[in-house]
């Protein structure tokens, strides 16, 4: 329900009409709904596999290892988002109507689809996404096809601090999900291209190997506003205010 000033009779007072308006969801299509329910569920089926390699937990906090061997050892594993912070990020880009998102971790797409729902729903605005992995990247690419919102989505195969070092701008929302340590390192790379009230936001805050972003973030002199978010191993969602 939205409200509207009614002024079509000359001379009188503009009334303040309420009217019903249709606002797309792309996340409903079936064809979006289908490819998402697909991917959790063999996000689901892949926890078997995982409990068998080393955990992002660690290996996201193990810095002797280069993010390229990380990734590798990493390359069929999802480690997704889940439905809620999926939603959660479509009602943030919905909102926030960012001219760019950029996110760092594309994995096989999952929070990818969420973000260019919202972006093809607010018909403005681009999806920026990284990856290092090239079998993630092509699968992401795939899954993103097959949702229909591949058109307005970037897919920069490599490392993120050297396709996103020249990347793209005025950035309005940012999702960290990639490894761990680097979100500090991203979001630096990042800064000099929010936009005033650009959101951040960072999933997995629960993870110890994010407490070096979360000690900068909660800094209020280093020019964000931040909340953690209780949904699945934490989100903490911050905005921009410069500095």
């Amino acid at each position: 329900m939205l409200a509207r000033r009614d002024a079509t009779t000359p001379g009188s007072p503009a009334r303040l009409v309420l009217y019903c308006e249709h606002m797309p969801n792309t996340l409903t299509e079936p064809k979006t709904a289908a490819v998402l329910s697909r991917l959790f569920a063999a996000a689901a089926r892949d926890e078997e596999v995982a409990s068998a390699l080393p955990s992002d937990r660690a290996m996201s906090s193990d810095r002797t290892r280069p993010p390229a061997e990380r990734s590798a050892a990493a390359q069929d594993i999802y480690m997704p988002v889940s439905p809620e912070g999926g939603r959660l990020l479509y009602a943030l880009v919905r909102a926030a109507r960012p001219e760019t998102v950029v996110e760092f971790g594309t994995s096989f797409g999952i929070s990818t689809i969420f973000l260019a729902a919202a972006v093809t729903d607010n018909g403005l605005g681009r999806v920026v996404t990284t990856e290092l992995s090239s079998r993630k990247a092509e699968a992401a690419r795939s899954n993103l096809e097959e949702a229909g919102v591949a058109g307005v989505v970037t897919v920069a195969e490599g490392d993120a601090l050297q396709t996103l070092a020249d990347g793209p701008g005025p950035v309005g929302l940012v999702l960290l999900d990639g490894w761990k340590d680097l979100y500090l390192p991203v979001l630096h790379l990042l800064e000099p291209r929010l936009v005033p009230g650009a959101i951040v936001v960072a999933d997995d805050s629960s993870f110890a190997s994010v407490a070096e972003y979360l000690a900068y973030v909660r800094d209020p002199g280093n020019g964000f506003v931040t909340v953690e978010f209780p949904v699945d191993d934490g989100m903490e969602i911050s905005s921009w205010t410069g500095r």
